[in-house]
């Protein structure tokens, strides 16, 4: 077995160069041959992408040659960049991202005076939950193939397939799994303060969450992929440019999907068809676990990661409570269009630290271990202060902010969407509430990825799903505060835009 296995992976090399014009026909042909064996055990939590021995179809001469290559090899070293040229890579995709989420914010402004969002509220609590998706699986699988891409296990075009395959099967029992509780989640917060439960507008809500969440991941998750394969052909970090353009059209993409599912399927008004939507996602579910168990790439994280991406789901909702409720008072209107951008923008931003740092410790630390200076108690001198890589990325990151928010809120004024005008004291309150998120954002970040290396935890696949959670939850609760704010001392016109 083991022989006809290296023999399938032999013509599958041969027959990839073959199939390159066709990027589905080679993926599917992958799929069927790597599937077919996997090796036995589990790897480690710090392990998520391929174990350092062969794969298991080699043999065992084949291990021996590959490990004596290995130690004559020079130790791969991390790649340098200035702050100019790190700042240059990390700006357009961050306006990319950044422009994204305003689309997204324009959509849901549109949408909020839709039949199925004005009846059906609860919409609103699956909204930062949905969204949240980008930060839960696309911008950890981002993070985890960029540091595949910079220590070197995405050279082997087998190694890679198996690295690509294995992720994008987990990240639809994820998106599945994680759409169906956030409707749960959703109708559980509606009726707890209202005191009335809708049969209808539960299944509605669980169709539309599950339907979304699968079609949307799977459209980014192919997206992504061609990020990362096309930053390592040109030679640009991934780590600077996967995250944020795996939330460029992310939020877009998944808000123009929840509307227009809910939309239509409240406009059917029959509960056979919304339950049939949801039971045909929900019955895939079991073909994409079999093919996510047959890879090591992603067969660990398929049994232990689940803990953050539920939990970040359960802290967005919260987030999308808030939001609800804010919505509801008509004085506070114009919180909808700035909801997505400030959320994402704050996800944005301590993704790429969270990943910069991950990859950080890859290189120059073993699990389990952190450097010296990330030792003893954490202050936020640590985070900024400093000449260090992670230093400097924390100060252009931060010293993006108000910048990429300018242009974002002038874009928005420009489109003549919203329910607020950019009065000098609005643009300073919500700025200073923008830079008050990243910089609480990018000090948890920081404390909280050395705390999971030290404990073994992977920072790749556990710290991004709670950073983006906790920019929704923060980013929504300081707009709200703010919008507040505003309206107490007077500064209020809710007609804007309409």
């Amino acid at each position: 077995m083991n022989f006809l296995c290296a023999y399938l992976y032999q013509v599958t090399a041969i027959l990839s160069g073959l199939l390159r014009s066709c990027y589905g026909c080679h993926l599917l042909f992958l799929l069927i041959c790597c599937s077919s064996q996997s090796p036995e055990g589990h790897e480690p939590k710090t392990e998520p992408m391929l174990p350092e021995g062969r794969l298991s179809g080699e043999e065992a001469d084949e291990e021996e040659e590959s490990e004596e290559e290995g130690q004559q090899q020079a130790p791969r070293n991390m790649p340098k960049e200035s702050p100019l040229a790190m700042a240059l890579q990390i700006l357009v995709p961050f306006l990319l991202a950044g422009f994204g989420t305003v689309s997204a914010g324009v959509v849901l402004d549109i949408v909020q005076h839709w039949e199925a969002f004005k009846n059906i509220t609860e919409i609103f609590i699956l909204v930062p939950a949905l969204l949240g998706l980008k930060g839960n699986l696309e911008m950890t699988l981002a993070s985890r193939l960029s540091t595949a891409v910079n220590v070197g296990k995405m050279d082997s075009p087998i190694e890679k397939w198996n690295l690509i395959i294995g992720n994008l099967a987990l990240k639809q029992v994820q998106a599945t799994v994680i759409g169906f509780l956030a409707a749960v989640v959703a109708v559980v917060l509606g009726w707890i303060p209202e005191g009335k439960f809708q049969i209808s507008h539960a299944v509605l809500l669980c169709s539309s969450s599950v339907a979304t969440a699968f079609i949307a991941s799977l459209l980014q998750g192919i997206i992504m992929v061609g990020v990362i394969v096309g930053s390592k052909k040109t030679g640009i970090n991934p780590d600077n440019v996967a995250t944020p353009i795996a939330a460029s059209f992310g939020d877009l993409i998944t808000l123009a999907i929840l509307a227009w599912i809910s939309q239509g399927l409240y406009n059917y008004s029959h509960p056979y068809v919304s339950s049939l939507v949801c039971v045909f996602f929900m019955c895939l579910t079991p073909l994409w676990m079999v093919i996510s168990s047959k890879h090591p790439a992603s067969r660990q994280l398929l049994y232990s990661g689940w803990e953050p991406v539920i939990t970040a789901m359960f802290i967005s909702s919260i987030g999308g409570l808030i939001l609800d409720k804010t919505v509801s008072d008509p004085n506070l209107a114009g919180i909808v269009v700035y909801t997505p951008v400030i959320n994402g923008i704050g996800g944005n931003l301590v993704a790429i630290q969270s990943s910069r740092i991950s990859t950080y410790l890859h290189f120059h630390s073993t699990p389990g271990e952190v450097p010296d200076e990330a030792k003893g108690c954490y202050y936020p001198c640590r985070t900024f202060c400093g000449t260090g890589a992670n230093h400097r990325s924390a100060q252009v990151l931060l010293l993006l902010v108000i910048p990429g928010h300018l242009i974002f809120l002038y874009t928005i004024d420009l489109m003549e969407r919203g329910h607020t005008s950019l009065t000098p004291v609005f643009m300073v309150v919500y700025l200073a509430a923008a830079l008050f998120q990243v910089f609480l954002l990018l000090c948890i970040s920081d404390w909280m990825v050395h705390s999971m290396w030290k404990s073994g935890k992977d920072p790749d696949s556990f710290s991004i799903p709670y950073l983006t959670a906790l920019g929704d939850l923060l980013g929504t609760a300081l707009l709200a505060l703010s919008f507040h704010f505003l309206w107490i001392i007077g500064d209020q016109d809710s007609d804007v835009g309409d």
